[in-house]
């Protein structure tokens, strides 16, 4: 097994994972109001998801560091697929949104064995080949093959839901199907060696693995100072993604379910984009707190324009420029993230970083849902929704510039050649080598 097989294994998992679950992305607000629920019980439902992503962060990344990150992966695609055959038929018995909230809750489950097990893998299996550096471009890479993925499920999802918002998760299923088959003939652990669960012992090692998430995360300054503002931006940007659908259509003053599945596929284009310009920007700049703090920067203009705008060809832009920034700060920080955690613990740590961002997705639907929901106009209510996630992600800049302050070995981007002048040059040494690393895309179902 080469690293080049290696990393072409991982992009072709990972892109027709995305391929699978985007195809309900653009239209999953939608597919919710049209089952009956209000605006304020989809925001409901969408928090109960992360909070699923809370509660199982931790014990699903005690699988993938014991049985294996391939069991882990695959578990993903099961409970997913049965999850999104769930949600079609409570939406044709209208069950409500308490049946929603538990098909949501469980749905969550299936993202947290996902969550940090593909990544941890490759990781792992590149270095059992004997690959240490470079994983910036690698998963930078990796991140515009997903986001293609995210492009063509997006807009397929978007006309499929055209003829009936129901399609989508059905072709969704399907399709989780075939890449269980496909995963379980590809995909093997390299690098790591499982070992048994029992049953007895899963109290011993859930409390093993959550110190070892405090241990190697939380304790760790510049690690938690990044997790904390995780926490920020997720507060944020889960219900930022899932207003987009009702607030876009509401500025066009249209009901064309298309356009959002269009829009969402722009975005994918726009994160492809930010990805592109991460080797650019990692050969220029010495630091990834300095990439990271611009990219936040964007993120916050971006989201204040399109809340007090009420032009359509406005906001659009502006919510891609939200989009792009994510494109490039998502490899950086998961470039830090990787660099800092030990291999036989780093999909836990990297399931403890999820787990932060998701309790801020949960409180932070739960509050810009309840915001929007009170306004008597959902589209106004909405861009109210965008000005205070804008204004509350400001928060996020002294968090990354304390990191910057510290100047911690995982932020030098090794490989790079700073130029006098340029940011990379700024409380380096002259002679300073430095590279890149990549992720933080908000999970949605």
């Amino acid at each position: 097994m080469t690293s080049a097989r290696i990393i072409r294994n991982y992009q072709l998992l990972a892109g027709l994972y995305t391929l699978a679950a985007s195809l309900i992305w653009g239209v999953n607000t939608l597919f919710l109001l049209d089952a009956g629920l209000s605006i304020g019980e989809v925001f409901v439902a969408n928090a109960v998801f992360s909070a699923g992503m809370v509660l199982f962060e931790i014990p699903t990344g005690v699988v993938a560091d014991t049985v294996g990150r391939r069991v882990s992966y695959l578990l993903s695609i099961a409970v997913l697929g049965v999850t999104t055959v769930l949600y079609l038929l409570a939406a044709q018995a209208e069950a409500g949104v308490g049946v929603f909230a538990a098909v949501s809750l469980v749905m969550g489950l299936g993202f947290t064995f996902y969550s940090g097990a593909l990544e941890a893998w490759l990781v792992d299996a590149l270095h059992s080949v004997g690959m240490e550096d470079d994983l910036d471009h690698v998963f930078a890479r990796s991140q515009q093959i997903t986001g293609a993925a995210m492009l063509v499920g997006t807009t397929a999802g978007g006309f499929l839901g055209q003829i009936d918002l129901g399609v989508p998760f059905g072709v969704r299923a399907a399709l989780l199907v075939a890449l269980f088959v496909f995963s379980w003939r590809v995909m093997h652990d390299l690098g790591f060696t499982p070992r048994p669960l029992e049953l007895s012992h899963i109290g011993t090692e859930l409390r093993e693995q959550t110190r070892v998430g405090i241990t190697y995360g939380w304790q760790q300054p510049g690690l938690r100072l990044l997790m904390l503002s995780g926490v920020v931006r997720g507060s944020f940007l889960a219900w930022a993604f899932y207003s987009a659908q009702p607030y876009l259509l509401g500025l066009l003053k249209d009901d064309k379910i298309w356009v959002v599945g269009v829009i969402t596929a722009a975005m994918s284009l726009s994160t492809i984009a930010g990805n592109q310009i991460v080797e650019w920007l990692t050969r220029r700049c010495g630091r990834r707190s300095t990439i990271i703090l611009g990219g936040s920067i964007v993120t916050t203009v971006g989201s204040l324009v399109m809340g007090v705008t009420n032009s359509f060809w406005v906001a659009v832009p502006a919510f891609l420029l939200v989009t792009g920034s994510l494109g490039v700060i998502s490899p950086v920080r998961q470039a830090y993230v990787h660099h800092v955690a030990p291999s036989e613990h780093r999909a836990t740590v990297i399931s403890f970083d999820a787990m932060l961002a998701s309790v801020g997705g949960t409180g932070g639907q739960l509050g810009l849902g309840r915001l929007s929901g009170a306004a008597d106009d959902l589209t106004v209510g909405l861009g109210r929704g965008y000005v205070v996630g804008g204004l509350t992600s400001v928060l996020v800049w002294p968090l990354v510039w304390a990191v910057r302050r510290r100047g911690d070995e995982a932020d030098v981007i090794v490989g790079s050649r700073p130029r006098a002048g340029t940011c990379a040059a700024q409380g380096l040494p002259r002679d300073t080598h430095i590279t890149s690393h990549p992720r933080d895309v908000v999970t949605t179902r």
